[in-house]
């Protein structure tokens, strides 16, 4: 199956571009709007509807900002030194999922401050409306023709053209230089947006429907997408320059993951024997 190349431009004005990359991002924040809308009516929730445009403001910063920050600090750090201006060409592709959580993480935090909430609700109230933006960043990746899986036989693996894909194709799959396509690869960016978006979604959305403890949503969250992350990295390739950590299998993405884990148990642990016994 060969890969459908996309042009990354949705429409063109002088030198203003409308991006794919940056559209699906748009898609993301306006599907967790308007669900958190929806849940914002709920007794049980800490969040009033008239409050959901500041929170997904707040978050759509902390998201962008800390995503970019961390694919930087995390993946390229090499390259902003060479460039200090590849902070700013985000239609280019390179987003940090564990730099925008910490991103969103500070804005929560400052929102629950500013508005005398607490963050364990609003952190609860918002999970389940991440995945929405995980989904449709993934798609995004996709669209980029980024983040490729390893080789794969399966009926679904993907072939794609090598022409202006240096790194994908001699880098990482030490393939010739006048190679015109790699072999059929995982498109894990296909992957994620299905588990770390759709299913977690589902599985968030079904597990609110009855009031829970705070923090045990959030927690549920960072486990899901944690579990989800650390298994399809096993199918992904890791980036040219940072290759695998250890074990010829350990990659950066499977080490930034673990800790959201133990986390999310930690935050079940604490909503299951300590507050309930508050």
């Amino acid at each position: 199956m060969l890969y459908p190349e996309f042009d990354p431009v949705i429409v063109q004005f002088g030198p203003l571009a409308i991006r794919w990359y940056g559209m699906m991002y748009l898609v993301g924040f306006s599907a967790a709007w308007l669900l958190g809308r929806i849940h914002a009516r709920r007794a049980d929730t800490v969040i009033a509807p008239r409050q959901v445009d500041d929170l997904l403001f707040y978050c759509a910063i902390g998201a962008v900002a800390g995503g970019r920050l961390g694919y930087i600090l995390f993946y390229n750090f090499e390259h902003w030194l060479a460039d200090p201006f590849i902070f700013l060409r985000i239609w280019e592709g390179g987003m940090s999922f564990h730099g925008g959580l910490l991103g969103v993480a500070i804005a929560l935090m400052l929102f629950s401050r500013h508005n005398r909430l607490s963050i364990w609700g609003v952190g609860d109230f918002i999970a389940p409306l991440a995945p929405l933006g995980l989904f449709a960043g993934r798609i995004g990746n996709f669209i980029n023709g980024e983040l490729w899986g390893a080789p794969t036989s399966l009926p679904w693996g993907m072939q794609v053209a090598c022409a202006n894909r240096y790194d994908l194709c001699v880098n990482k799959l030490q393939l010739s230089a006048s190679a015109l396509y790699t072999p059929p690869l995982h498109p894990t960016q296909l992957y994620e947006a299905l588990f770390e978006g759709l299913i977690l979604f589902a599985l968030l959305w079904l597990y609110t429907r009855k009031p829970r403890v705070a923090p045990a949503v959030t927690g549920w969250f960072l486990i899901g997408y944690g579990v989800f992350r650390f298994l399809v990295e096993f199918m992904r390739m890791p980036d040219s320059h940072l290759g695998y950590l250890a074990f010829d299998w350990l990659t950066l993405g499977q080490t930034l993951s673990l800790p959201m884990i133990l986390l999310g148990v930690g935050m079940l642990a604490y909503a299951r024997w300590f507050v309930r016994r508050m």
